[in-house]
């Protein structure tokens, strides 16, 4: 693989920047056309990767990495997803919830604290559908949405290795599971600043919207809130477990890291397998066991789940010679000082699966030699693991592709009505909002001028 993104050209970068501008240019040319066609425009982009990448390289060596992106990322990527926003969809929180100020930043926090520990594609399928009921009656609420992303779908899930999967990737890689408790400072940081950022903008938009008249459609008598299809939590629990199994039947027994073998190297073991057949048979359990009418109340639908399944097998497929060329040649890219971590991570995670960008940052780290001080079993100076962890979790914030449940959230809300920003338009307010507090993550963190 070394050798191979050595030689690699950056021309067989083309059809990946392709598949990201068609994904931000094509819906505000013509949205509905984009809507029906843009499973062509993966297979077009995937095809001018694919056809030359087998004429100069052999079709051997072609289908081996197509086999291995497909087998060993995507699947079990989509299957995460897929389990997760079933049983999520099938959890209906009902009662008298009225977009306030304060109700919407309760959302957010309880969002954002839920995210480390069921994930921030669960916590974000969980919690989004509410947050849209709660200002339904609001004219301006994008804002509520893009924070939404920033701090649920992201920025919450730095805590443990089953909030975002370049922790977990670290966790299988000796890194112990508790570890990831060293970003809380940074994590509080960011809440408190983003939080008062969106209080900001929240109360003025409020203040806007009850001046033009916007007022919340409640009954005669308050409902209280309360949950429905709450026994689906157990089913959360199942997919959670599941994927802390899959990172450890390894080292209970050998066998679960054999698999599905491509030139030498497993890429879909026997332990991701028992850790998709059960999430799989979580969300068909979630679906025997709640009514049709919850998911009705839920506004359920599969167009998002079916959005995210068919551009990010575009992405992953036309990723693979960014990936290659990162792979080989990271270690030459001089990046050694702790806020280069924080920002090379970041912004390739922003833009690349931030799993792999983190364990390409992660071996150069590694590689260093920096110290022989132990994390775990790794040898890598604490601050610039948490400046490498920070930067894959924080940094998939900055665009709809930076973590799936950006863009599923995004889905959701334009199904019920929200005019999100475009792909360039929500980069316009994660440049504005988050880049300057990452910056102060930056001075505080990983300068060396403070701690």
């Amino acid at each position: 693989m070394e050798s191979l993104g050595q030689s690699l050209s950056f021309f067989y970068c083309i059809p990946f920047v392709g598949m990201l501008l068609s994904i931000a240019v094509a819906p505000l040319i013509n949205a509905e056309w984009w809507e029906e066609k843009r499973g062509y425009a993966v297979i077009l982009w995937s095809l001018l990767f694919l056809i030359p990448f087998a004429i100069g390289y052999g079709p051997g060596t072609a289908f081996a990495h197509l086999a291995e992106i497909i087998l060993g990322d995507y699947i079990s990527f989509i299957v995460l997803l897929f389990g997760l926003f079933c049983v999520s969809g099938n959890i209906c929180i009902k009662g008298d919830l009225a977009g306030t100020p304060k109700v919407n930043m309760i959302i957010l926090l309880i969002g954002t604290a839920l995210a480390s520990w069921v994930g921030t594609t669960g916590a974000s399928m969980l919690l989004i559908r509410p947050m849209i009921r709660a200002n339904s009656w609001r004219k301006r609420k994008v804002h509520s949405m893009v924070f939404f992303i920033f701090l649920v779908s992201n920025i919450g899930g730095c805590l443990t290795p089953v909030g975002d999967p370049p922790l977990f990737m670290g966790f299988t890689h000796g890194v112990p599971f508790a570890w990831s408790f060293h970003t809380a400072p940074v994590l509080l940081i960011n809440v408190i600043l983003l939080s008062a950022i969106y209080m900001f903008i929240e109360g003025r938009a409020y203040k806007k919207d009850l001046a033009d008249g916007c007022l919340p459609e409640l009954g005669d008598t308050k409902e209280k809130i309360r949950i429905e299809g709450a026994h689906n939590f157990i089913f959360i629990g199942f997919i959670v477990g599941a994927v802390i199994l899959s990172g450890t039947l390894g080292n209970f027994a050998e066998v679960f890291n054999h698999g599905v073998v491509i030139e030498g190297e497993v890429v879909l073991s026997y332990a991701t397998i028992v850790e998709m057949v059960i999430i799989l048979l979580a969300a068909l359990l979630s679906f025997k066991t709640t009514s049709k009418q919850t998911r009705l109340d839920n506004n359920f639908s599969w167009g998002a789940i079916e959005e995210v399944a068919v551009l990010f097998i575009g992405i992953f497929i036309t990723m693979i010679p960014a990936l290659l060329i990162l792979s080989a040649r990271g270690s030459e890219l001089g990046i050694d000082q702790n806020w280069q971590m924080f920002w090379m991570t970041g912004l390739l995670s922003s833009f690349l699966d931030n799993t792999p960008t983190y364990l390409v940052f992660f071996e150069t780290a590694l590689s260093l030699k920096a110290t022989t001080t132990l994390i775990g079993t790794v040898a890598i100076p604490q601050t610039m693991l948490l400046a490498i962890s920070c930067g894959a979790v924080f940094m998939g914030a900055n665009t709809y592709i930076g973590n799936a449940p950006n863009f599923m959230v995004k889905s959701v809300a334009e199904e019920n009505g929200i005019r999100m920003p475009s792909f360039f338009g929500y980069m316009f307010w994660s440049i504005r909002y988050l880049i300057p507090v990452f910056l102060v993550d930056t001075i505080l963190f990983f300068s060396g001028w403070v701690f």
